[in-house]
């Protein structure tokens, strides 16, 4: 061995190559976050996620945020539970039987009994002004290929413009296909959505006025750097051409 003075190492290497492929490697542990802890919903409810809004379900399922919250008696729709059920649908009337006499205490015990709903009475106003978001090129149209609003084509990191004034309702990523997502509340009837920013500049809750910068133009969750923008009145989408002024 005194040629060899490393010979001991060739007596080693299989030793050490040994631990180095291990058939039994150390487990890999999946997320907890990674799939929801909750079971399915029922058919015709929806199950509330982490981070959920009540602005958000009806935006995804094309409802009015102000039915959900009637159908399942939410007394603040601003505050869901996650993991609690919403009903979907409208639940079915109930007759009452007419009472025998119509007297005011009657009527005062039956409106009682009715739950008090509040539907957020302020900022009420639809805003009589509007301006385009963005003034690049439509790229598509309302209606076509399905499409639920307008694509308008821009350059990464320009800004994107609140169309009316109103509230910011929803800021995030968690609806599929909508990328990094604004979604305003205008009056009671009116939300715009403004989809596969690069950047999002607003928060939840906070007030905008019509023309401010609200985002960065981007392609998250997009085939191209561009703005997808939605009108939607009563939860459903309407074309944002009937409130955009004509474009000179």
């Amino acid at each position: 061995m005194s040629g060899y003075p490393f010979g001991w190492l060739w007596l080693a290497l299989p030793l050490i190559t040994g631990c180095a492929s291990s058939p039994h490697p150390a487990p890999v542990r999946e997320s907890s976050f990674s799939k929801s802890a909750y079971p399915d919903a029922p058919p015709g409810h929806y199950r509330i996620q982490p981070g959920d809004t009540l602005y958000k379900i009806a935006f995804q399922h094309g409802l009015d945020y102000r039915d959900l919250a009637i159908w399942n008696e939410l007394v603040d729709p601003g505050f869901i539970r996650s993991g609690h059920l919403l009903r979907m649908f409208p639940p079915k009337p109930v007759l009452k039987k007419a009472p025998i006499a119509n007297t005011p205490f009657a009527l005062v015990s039956e409106i009682k009994s009715k739950p008090q709903i509040s539907l957020e009475q302020t900022e009420d106003t639809e805003p009589a002004l509007w301006t385009w978001p963005n003034q690049g090129v439509v790229l598509a149209n309302f209606g076509s290929a399905l499409n639920k609003g307008i694509d308008i084509v821009g350059q990464r990191g320009e800004p994107v413009l609140a169309a009316a004034t109103g509230r910011v309702v929803y800021a995030g990523s968690s609806l599929r296909g909508y990328g990094k997502l604004i979604i305003i509340r205008h009056g009671r009837t009116l939300l715009s959505a403004y989809a596969h920013n690069d950047r999002i500049l607003v928060t939840e809750g906070q007030q905008v006025i019509r023309g401010q910068s609200i985002a960065l133009m981007g392609d998250s969750d997009a085939d191209r750097v561009k703005l997808h923008f939605e009108v939607r009145e009563f939860g459903k989408p309407v074309n944002p051409l009937h409130y955009l002024p004509k474009m000179s």
